[in-house]
């Protein structure tokens, strides 16, 4: 699309600076579609590299990203042998040991116990929460307490991050001495980990395409406000160059100041339009910090001056309300 209108472009500029001499006009087309053409795939393989290299260095923190799951395997058996030992401590029992923890599917484990023993639900709650909280298990997990005998669960819970989420029945009521199970089950965070990455990755993509499409945006509109200032704006007869702040009829150049450019460019970009009074000291002389009022009307004087060769174009008062720059056809 772009590549398109800058070939389309050149090719216009360049027919019409050369009407009298056909294979000049050729020549210059050729010229200028070569010198667009080489400046789109210029600037096209500069931001494909810059993408490309975000890419990479986005593709690298990820695979870099090995996080080393047997180790904390090993930490996390530690921790619930550790859970099963304060269990014992807060029944009374300080003596009798907790036996290794076993696996016994993905993300759940088994405490088993060498002794028999009673346990208060509220506290084996607030025990097992402790621990987990204090050395950074998964915060979403699953308790059940079996019966050893009969394999039945006697008690259960789940903790769902919140106090309102969380489920917790049977609360208060003691379970008597006897040998138990304990089954905790832990949501599986390596995936959320990584998922969290590739979540981030993405929302840099998508950040620095959005970044990139309002730059492009923002500069097509400058670049073409260029165009339109360097290949002049018809004013009736007069030809108006902002850039180069002159007005061109019949081959007579007339000079602009600074000022009566702003001022003209104004009434240019919005031919046959009221323009406000107000927006045109603050466009003009705000910058300045201060506004006097005769300022803005002694310009359209001068610009009135300068645009009286052309009797179909006149900058006319619209009193109460601001000015008009009308073109008559």
């Amino acid at each position: 699309m772009i590549r398109s209108k800058a070939i389309s472009y050149a090719y216009r500029y360049s027919v019409k600076s050369c009407k009298k001499n056909v294979n000049e006009c050729k020549i210059t087309a050729i010229s200028a579609f070569n010198e667009w053409n080489d400046l789109f795939l210029t600037m096209r393989l500069k931001y494909f590299s810059g993408f490309a290299i975000v890419c990479l260095l986005l593709a690298l923190w990820l695979i870099n990203y090995k996080p080393d799951w047997e180790f904390e395997q090993a930490k996390k058996m530690i921790i619930i042998r550790k859970i099963g030992h304060e269990i014992l401590l807060h029944s009374g029992d300080s003596t009798s040991r907790v036996l290794p923890v076993k696996k016994i599917a993905e993300n759940e484990y088994q405490l088993q116990f060498e002794n028999e023993f009673n346990f208060e639900p509220d506290s084996l709650v607030k025990t097992i929460n402790h621990i987990v909280t204090v050395n950074k298990l998964p915060s979403h997990y699953v308790v059940n307490v079996i019966k050893c005998s009969t394999n039945e669960v006697v008690f259960g819970y789940a903790i769902l991050g919140d106090k309102q989420s969380n489920i917790i029945p049977c609360r208060g009521r003691r379970q008597v001495k006897n040998c138990y199970l304990i089954n905790l089950k832990f949501e599986n965070t390596g995936v959320a980990v990584l998922q969290s990455r590739y979540l981030s990755a993405l929302v840099i993509l998508i950040f620095m395409l959005l970044f990139f499409l309002v730059w492009h945006y923002k500069r097509m509109r400058t670049t073409g406000k260029d165009k339109i200032a360097d290949e002049g704006i018809s004013i009736g007869r007069y030809r108006f160059y902002n850039n180069g702040q002159y007005l061109v009829i019949d081959k007579v150049k007339t000079e602009l100041t600074l000022k009566e450019t702003k001022v003209l460019s104004i009434f240019a970009h919005a031919p046959n339009q009221i323009i406000d009074r107000n927006k045109l000291q603050k466009e003009v002389w705000e910058d300045e910090g201060v506004i006097v009022g005769r300022s803005l009307d002694m310009f359209i004087s001068k610009l009135r001056k300068k645009l009286v060769n052309d009797p179909s174009v006149k900058l006319v008062n619209i009193h109460g309300k601001g000015y008009k720059l009308e073109i008559q056809p």
